[in-house]
């Protein structure tokens, strides 16, 4: 290893690549789904909410920085909303199984 001082200590240094080729061989169930739930997607629905919003109060409410703020405000609510039944979604799953 590059590091020896690193590797002083542990009490695996002779065999650290047979370690780390081990951990290459594990197989384990596809994470994308839980990545994009918990990531992606509350940005893409704080987004949408923002835009929808937007153009909801500018048709009801005149002062642009009204309409700024309360878009905000409301996009912040439905994303916290979203996140929180994600969470309740995926306690439910973990549970049946």
């Amino acid at each position: 290893m590059a590091d020896e001082k690193f590797c002083q200590g542990c009490h695996q240094k002779h065999n650290c690549q047979e370690v780390y080729e081990h951990l290459s061989k594990m197989e384990g169930h596809s994470i994308v789904l839980k990545v994009v739930v918990a990531f992606l997607l509350p940005i893409l629905v704080f987004i949408s909410s923002v835009a929808m919003f937007e153009g909801l109060f500018s048709k009801i409410i005149q002062s642009e920085k009204l309409q700024t703020i309360a878009g905000l405000l409301l996009a912040l609510v439905v994303s916290t909303a979203f996140v929180l039944i994600a969470k309740l979604i995926n306690r439910n799953s973990v549970k049946n199984k």
